[in-house]
Parts: structure tokens; sequence; C-alpha cells
């Protein structure tokens, strides 16, 4: 990934999609890019998620700058860890926002194997 993919999902909303018996699609707050370009995602209400990606592992990540339309899908695989730094940091992170309301129970580690320009214009759909 480049520097303005990782800058976009830095600043950005994801919207996570899986799919099994059913499809799934839902919107993260808890999320960052790591140093090695891998992608992860908080626990915190991803129950039909998990279970889309316990079935086939596949997940994809879009995300774009409503100003500016700038945009970015991200296809891949993803492994569920409930152990480790980056699930601390999420635990502790969800639990000082809602004050212990809610709580981390995992992560999501998404490796990407392929990023698409979702921004309009003539790179749309160009894969990086």
């Amino acid at each position: 990934m480049n520097e303005a993919v990782i800058k976009l999902l830095k600043e950005q909303l994801w919207y996570l999609a899986t799919y099994s018996d059913q499809p799934n699609a839902v919107p993260v707050a808890f999320k960052d890019v790591t140093p090695d370009g891998r992608l992860v995602v908080g626990d915190v209400f991803l129950e039909t998620t998990l279970a889309n990606i316990r079935a086939n592992g596949k997940v994809a990540v879009s995300a774009c700058n409503a100003a500016t339309m700038e945009g970015y899908q991200i296809k891949g695989t993803a492994e569920y860890v409930t152990e480790g730094a980056v699930v601390d940091t999420f635990k502790k992170l969800v639990s000082d926002l809602f004050h212990g309301a809610a709580a981390a129970k995992g992560a999501l580690i998404i490796m990407p194997e392929t990023v698409i320009v979702t921004t309009p214009g003539p790179d749309n759909k160009k894969v990086l």
C-alpha cells in the first residue's frame, strides 16, 4: 500500500464486507494500519463478520474521504486473535472510550492482497 492509501485509512471510517451464507457490511472505527501494512480492527460487535471470516477467511475493506471522494478498497484474508499487544491496545481504547460499558474481545488482523482505487475518475478500478 502506498502512503496515500495508508493516510486515508488512518483518517477515515472503514467498512468491512464479508460473506458466507449471508453477506455482511459494517462500519468500524477501532482500526489501524500496522507498520508492516496489515490492517487491524478491534472486535467490539463483529459477530456476523467473524462468522463469515471463520467460513472462508475473506474480507474487503472500503474507505473514502467524503469531501474529496478519494477512496480505496482493500481485499484480503483475515485471522482473529484474542491475545497480544494489538488486542491489549484495543481493549484499553474501547474501555476508556465507553467507560467500561463496552469491551473489545479481540482483533482482526487483515493481510491485504489487492488494493483498488474507488476514486471517481480515470484511475477508478485501477489495481495498485
